[in-house]
């Protein structure tokens, strides 16, 4: 099922996420995703938040850093919201921001090796199993949730790289492509994914959601959005982005869906002057996709 989302990006000030997930839960957006950046805001803390002043939308993360939480405590955070909020917690994690995690002591040599082990380790406690591993990152001594969900959410991992995107596939209920996914990279990304999970022998498919820069506007819009992705060292070749009015928007997405990916999150640019009209711009932009 195609499905459009919303971002509440962390350089939004936390104080602005009510209004904009007033604005989102209005609108008809179903899905708010958002992340955990160092050093901004909790990622699970924002997700309950969200999840608290609606009853109907939906909240990914996409995503927390794995080097940051040990394992054990991400997966208390997820079941405690999931217990909570059935059924409407889309929980994901990545390897986060090397020199942030070297800023924290929480810096891998080797990320490809953590998230083979984290990932694995979280959805069995998520399971309600009983968890023993002596990893090279992931060490657990029996460990089992008091109160695990009753239905585990899907865990997504984040995934750029071709190594990383396959070991997604392998690992993970679902990927996270950042945004700058063009629509040529993400369906390279849909099957790199793919392989991983017939890799590992598993059945179905993981789902694969891309982050897309977008804007409602005219030139002003433009502008924005070219100097966020200037702000980024955004290569030419991989400045994907939607602008114009929400029929314009729709077009880039569907782009998307057509190369096989599952859910488009439209993120805001970190200046976009009225976050709640772009929630309303995103509603408006699921209703056309819908139809």
């Amino acid at each position: 099922m195609r499905r459009i989302g919303a971002i509440f990006q962390p350089a939004f000030p936390p104080e602005r996420l009510r209004a904009a997930v007033e604005a989102a839960d209005a609108g008809g957006v179903p899905e708010l995703w958002l992340w955990e950046d160092c050093f901004q805001q909790s990622a699970f803390a924002t997700a309950a938040a969200a999840l608290a002043w609606t009853e109907r939308l939906r909240v990914g993360i996409g995503v927390a850093p794995m080097p940051l939480r040990n394992v054990a405590v991400t997966a208390m955070e997820i079941a405690t919201i999931e217990r909570m909020f059935p059924g409407r917690l889309l929980p994901g994690v990545g390897h986060g921001v090397q020199r942030w995690m070297g800023q924290t002591g929480s810096r891998v040599a080797s990320p490809l090796t953590l998230m083979r082990e984290y990932v694995p380790a979280l959805r069995r406690l998520l399971a309600g199993d009983e968890v023993t591993v002596d990893g090279r990152y992931v060490k657990l001594d029996r460990v089992k949730l008091d109160w695990p969900p009753a239905a585990a959410p899907p865990v997504y991992a984040a995934g750029e790289g071709p190594k990383t995107l396959h070991l997604t596939g392998e690992v993970a209920d679902g990927t996270v492509l950042t945004g700058g996914t063009t629509v040529e990279r993400a369906a390279e990304a849909v099957a790199a994914i793919a392989a991983g999970r017939t890799a590992a022998g598993r059945d179905g498919r993981s789902e694969a959601v891309v982050y897309l820069m977008a804007a409602f506007g005219g030139d002003a819009a433009e502008a924005r959005v070219a100097h966020e992705l200037t702000q980024w060292n955004m290569p030419e070749d991989q400045r994907s982005a939607a602008v114009g009015d929400a029929s314009a928007v729709a077009e880039v997405a569907e782009r998307y869906f057509a190369a096989g990916v599952d859910a488009v999150v439209l993120q805001p640019t970190s200046d976009e002057p009225d976050l709640e009209g772009f929630m309303r711009g995103v509603g408006e932009v699921a209703g056309i996709v819908a139809r």
